[in-house]
């Protein structure tokens, strides 16, 4: 018998869908990305052509497979991770969206969370969800698509339509229609899912009234044995085992296994994630409580998230044409010894935590006669580290813990500028793995357990190599009197837009 010897991860991010080949050892075999379009209809509004999200993932499917020069016998298991909270509504009958996928990013709900607070429901969301009540979630985007689309919510209603996040969308199409799935981790970003059982919650089902029957069935992070969906590859079938909201999936394959443990992800935003345990714990500063995995049991983290972060370097090359390439950032920024008093806070689309204000807007503070590009594209990068470091600040008041090190991963990693910058803003060492593409390893790790490609946690954790590791060296005196004037500046885009 033909042993498979690579798992598969689809990488479903925010600007682009990627496929990568994983081996016994965590290393990548082979990957292939495409690009797909964003679309901005109006202010505040972002939404993405589920369709071609569809057609790029495929396409990077098939793409991957010839790079390494294997088949689907090769594929061991599939694993998904995606960009969270973006909401999909789709004909079951047909498999084509009714409307476009409402994008994290999307502010468009923004007035109806505000009457949603006003009539005081904001602590009883938060107590069962872990969440707070902000557009960002997908539960009023699916409201708002029921309300909007003719005749969805009588559709609805009749069970001929189908709601899901991104991983739910793939799951579909993998599978040819036969799964409607969403993992734990996804779900616990719907504003739907009771974080303390699992399930969806009947309470907050009528809050925002969604009909039950356009929701997906909720299933582990992890899919063992015959639990697992079967995807359709090259006429083959191959086990579905893994799937985790992308966030969630880089805490795993940081091998952040143990409580106290942390991440952060700079991708289009920075996502911040503490393990802490088997219990859910409620945040006074205003975080994230959410699921972490399931697998062997619920798991759960606090999360912190910035809307802009690797966004605002593509803002720079697209919006300004500072540069041509974004990695062209750092060199520039390089140029001058810091940002000559220059704050550039990105609220395009709001603050996430710990502001939590959809109103606010971008702004650009300290500008002098002297101010010149390379300032405003420091200014830039180091916004990605204020923004972390507002994050870290409220996590270890709600863990009640001092934070080790920091591992991260994502895009803007490979920017030493920025991780230096960002080590000396926490005092604590920033820590760059060897392999930093572990959203998608952690979706093949999930995968990998589902069908005994892996073993055990403690095997993964020995897969994990330090790549750099960035050691503070900026006073903490200095590195506060820097938070104070970022705060600052924060204070000026506050609620811009209302």
């Amino acid at each position: 018998m033909r042993v498979s010897t690579y798992v598969l991860a689809l990488d479903q991010g925010t600007t682009s869908s990627r496929s990568i080949l994983f081996d016994h050892s965590g290393a990548i075999v082979a990957s292939a990305q495409r690009e797909f379009t964003q679309h901005f209809p109006r202010p505040g509004w972002v939404e993405h052509d589920a369709e071609e999200i569809w057609a790029t993932q495929s396409a990077t499917i098939a793409e991957v497979l010839a790079r390494a020069r294997i088949g689907a016998a090769d594929v061991a298991a599939i694993g998904i991770t995606n960009q969270r909270e973006t909401t999909v509504l789709w004909d079951r009958a047909t498999g084509r969206p009714v409307a476009p996928a409402i994008v994290w990013q999307d502010r468009r709900t923004a007035d109806e969370c505000e009457r949603l607070k006003a009539a005081g429901h904001e602590a009883d969301v938060t107590a069962r969800t872990g969440l707070l009540l902000d557009p960002y979630f997908s539960g009023t985007k699916l409201a708002w698509l029921l309300d909007h689309v003719p005749g969805a919510r009588a559709r609805a209603d009749r069970g001929e339509l189908a709601f899901g996040t991104i991983d739910s969308w793939l799951a579909w199409h993998l599978t040819g229609g036969q799964a409607h799935v969403i993992d734990a981790t996804n779900a616990s970003r719907t504003l739907l899912l009771d974080l303390a059982t699992g399930e969806w919650s009947t309470d907050m089902l009528t809050l925002l009234r969604i009909p039950p029957a356009v929701l997906p069935q909720v299933v582990p992070s992890c899919l063992a044995g015959g639990a697992a969906p079967l995807a359709h590859l090259e006429g083959r079938e191959i086990p579905l085992a893994g799937i985790a909201g992308d966030q969630q999936a880089a805490l795993f394959g940081q091998a952040c296994f143990h409580p106290g443990m942390a991440k952060n992800t700079y991708g289009t935003g920075c996502f911040m994630l503490m393990n802490t345990g088997e219990a859910p714990l409620a945040s006074r500063h205003r975080l994230l409580t959410t699921m972490a995995w399931d697998y062997h049991g619920r798991r759960y983290a606090l999360e912190g998230s910035v809307f802009v972060a690797g966004a605002v370097v593509q803002w720079l090359r697209d919006g300004l044409g500072f540069i041509e390439q974004s990695a062209q950032v750092e060199s520039l920024a390089a140029t001058v010894p810091d940002a000559g008093g220059v704050y550039l806070v990105p609220a395009f689309t709001g603050l996430g935590s710990p502001h939590w204000d959809p109103y606010a807007r971008g702004a650009i503070v300290g500008l002098t006669r002297g101010t010149t590009k390379a300032h405003i594209a420091r200014a830039a990068l180091e916004s990605i580290a204020f923004q972390s470091a507002e994050l870290l600040e409220a996590m270890q008041a709600d863990a009640a813990r001092r934070l080790v090190e920091l591992r991260v991963d994502g895009g803007a990693t490979t920017n030493d500028l920025l991780m230096q910058f960002q080590a000396d803003l926490l005092g604590v060492p920033v820590v760059r793995p060897a392999v930093t593409e572990t959203t998608a390893l952690g979706a093949a790790y999930l995968a990998g357990l589902g069908v005994g490609f892996w073993r055990s946690t403690d095997e993964l954790a020995g897969n994990w190599r330090v790549g750099r590791r960035f050691e503070p060296g900026l006073p903490r005196e200095a590195a506060a009197e820097r938070m104070g004037e970022w705060k600052r500046a924060v204070g000026r885009s506050r609620d811009w837009a209302r």
